[in-house]
């Protein structure tokens, strides 16, 4: 009957369903939505989102799909956002411990109660620290410490040691983590059920490392007596669970065995596919936190990356998005980007337009009265009449202060944004140009990819060259001027449907395309500049990460964004689209939906243009009337 059912479909109809089953049997929520995609996996409120596997399944892909899954669902069933948030620290460096090893907790109570989930737990865990190039870290300031103590954790907690590929990381830190904080990480196993105690006790272990002062104030009062609660109820739960999941591991191990049996091992794309779209970053966020699609920060962050070089500049290419493709097929593809967004566009109309008002009502309206030239001045003409040889008098309307003022737009064109975050971002780029444009405030929309996948011809010359070591950044950028600043909106229009062509989305290198913008900014007249990053994500370039430590291009773009902020007259924001970029940008804000895009968008620019407006005091010359208040909104 399976076979008859499945007559036509995808051959991965099957395990996808006993997957799904599995993940609502674990995580107690019959209603969890389950999709697979190739866009990253993340886990919301009601939602999962896997990756898709591949049409030819080996047993190692199966193993690590299941572990993802397994994953999300104990993240489901164990965590308790509220109690979370009142222990969450405030520092950074601190805030990634202990995100890294809530995440731990949660894998380790299912890992000791189902051996099955164990198994597929391991196996994610070992195909994450594979391709996550840290046995080619040799200085621990490039070791993220929150790998290393999340692991340390999860081996007392289920006495499984550390992956393989991981075993370089925890030998950089060891020593150091058990002289500091051993006795602690000693209680932990006690407190494995209670989420409250646990965290507490992981404050500690944080404030033993030497981050005390990142902690902040412990926010849970005597009070809340959830969290108190929660064990009892949380283990009641888990035990129901582990004996419902038990058919599902069954089935599930049927169904994977007999995918495994049916398929051939050298599914290389599909492999690479797998390894490509999972990341760890959309592993963790609180589906009751609106925003925050938590990313554990590396510890290499304090030491932005200055050293940063390129091992061939030769490929790439700054280019117009006219050049890229003939006008016919731009006007077919902003043809479809208008009907795929015909309900959207009203919506983000409308913000534009409240945008527009506030930007409208901030403008000081004021004349210089008395001058030579300019327009007849009809309310000073009585004089001339009095006295005939009374010259004429003239006024002239103040400058704006908006007049003077550029925003580029910088968004992510890499491959993780396709879809509706893509569609999203173009639209309301269009849109804001066209608003701001009316304010008087010049507009530039800028995008940023590579031109191939894995290294291009940059990768080629570097094999040929002989594979010299740290070679540095390693594929061919791509950067697109959509549209210039002083170029008219109306001749650019069609340009932004570029982002909807087939193959253009592949990787991204922010922290280049950053200073691309930067610069570009750099050189305009307009004494006020603003600069709006618009990303769904981290730096990633398989090629450059392949051969360089893991962080290398989120060092570099940490040291790209210092610069900005700290040196130049450059206004930096950023928006994160499903993770978090406060933890890059000074000003930033992070939505969950490509849908808030254009919300977010309009916030942010009328909320720098009020900052302006209250830190610059209006100018008034001239003896004429005063200036229209601003309208109350």
């Amino acid at each position: 009957m399976a076979a008859s059912n499945n007559k036509g479909g995808s051959p991965t109809e099957p395990f996808k369903r006993v997957v799904a089953s599995t993940m609502r049997a674990i995580s107690g929520e019959p209603e969890l939505e389950i999709t697979f995609a190739a866009d990253r996996p993340s886990l919301s409120a009601g939602k999962a989102r896997l990756p898709e596997p591949p049409r030819r399944l080996n047993m190692a892909d199966v193993a690590i799909t299941r572990g993802i899954g397994d994953s999300m669902a104990l993240k489901l069933a164990c965590h308790d956002a509220r109690v979370h948030r009142k222990l969450l620290p405030q520092g950074r460096n601190a805030r990634a411990v202990f995100e890294a090893v809530e995440q731990a907790r949660c894998e380790a109570i299912g890992a000791k109660r189902m051996p099955g989930v164990a198994s597929n737990l391991g196996a994610m865990i070992e195909d994450k620290y594979q391709r996550s190039n840290l046995e080619a870290v040799t200085d621990r300031a490039d070791a993220p410490l929150e790998e290393a103590v999340s692991l340390i954790v999860r081996e007392r907690l289920t006495g499984q040691a550390p992956p393989e590929a991981a075993e370089n990381l925890v030998g950089m830190w060891r020593d150091w983590i058990e002289d500091k904080a051993g006795s602690e990480l000693d209680r932990l196993s006690r407190m494995l059920d209670n989420q409250k105690l646990f965290a507490e006790a992981i404050r500690d272990v944080i404030a033993s490392l030497d981050m005390a002062d990142e902690l902040g104030e412990d926010n849970d009062g005597d009070s809340d007596e959830e969290g108190n609660d929660q064990p009892d109820g949380e283990e009641a739960e888990m035990q129901g669970e582990a004996e419902e999941s038990d058919g599902s591991e069954s089935a599930d191990t049927e169904e994977s065995d007999a995918a495994g049996d049916d398929s051939e091992m050298t599914d290389a794309d599909g492999s690479d596919s797998l390894a490509d779209d999972f990341r760890d970053d959309d592993m963790t966020p609180d589906a009751e936190d609106a925003g925050e699609s938590w990313r554990p920060d590396q510890s290499g962050a304090n030491h932005p990356l200055s050293d940063y070089k390129v091992f061939s500049t030769r490929f790439d290419e700054t280019i117009r998005a006219e050049d890229l493709c003939d006008s016919e097929e731009l006007d077919r593809l902003r043809g479809f980007l208008d009907k795929q967004l015909v309900h959207l566009q009203s919506a983000v109309g409308r913000l534009a337009n409240r945008l527009q008002r506030k930007l409208m009502a901030q403008q000081d309206r004021g004349w210089d009265f008395d001058q030579e030239e300019g327009l007849l001045d009809s309310a000073r003409l009585p004089r001339v009449i009095i006295d005939p040889m009374h010259s004429l008098s003239f006024k002239v309307e103040q400058d704006t202060k908006f007049r003077d003022t550029v925003v580029t737009l910088l968004l992510d064109n890499s491959g993780s944004m396709r879809g509706r975050p893509i569609t999203v971002a173009a639209t309301c780029a269009d849109i804001l140009a066209r608003t701001l444009e009316r304010c008087g405030v010049k507009v530039e929309i800028l995008g940023f990819t590579t031109r191939a996948w894995k290294g291009g011809q940059s990768r080629e010359s570097w094999l040929q060259a002989g594979k010299p070591v740290n070679p540095g950044r390693l594929n061919d950028l791509r950067h697109i001027i959509y549209k210039a600043a002083d170029a008219p909106w109306r001749r650019s229009r069609r340009n932004l449907g570029l982002m909807m062509r087939e193959g253009l989305l592949k990787e991204n290198i922010d922290g280049e395309a950053l200073s691309w913008a930067h610069n570009r900014l750099l050189g305009r007249p307009e004494s006020r500049r603003i600069l709006m990053m618009i990303s769904d994500g981290a730096p990633v370039d398989d090629s450059t990460l392949s051969v360089n430590p893991g962080n290398y291009l989120e060092r570099h773009l940490r040291h790209v964004i210092d610069e900005i902020e700290s040196r130049s007259p450059v206004e930096l924001i950023a928006i994160g689209i499903g993770h978090d970029v406060t933890r890059y940008y000074r000003r930033a804000v992070t939505i969950i939906d490509a849908e808030e895009l254009a919300g977010a968008m309009t916030d942010q620019l009328a909320d720098l243009f009020e900052d302006q407006e209250h830190a610059t005091a209006p100018v008034r010359r001239g003896g004429g009337r005063q200036p229209r208040p601003a309208r109350m909104q």
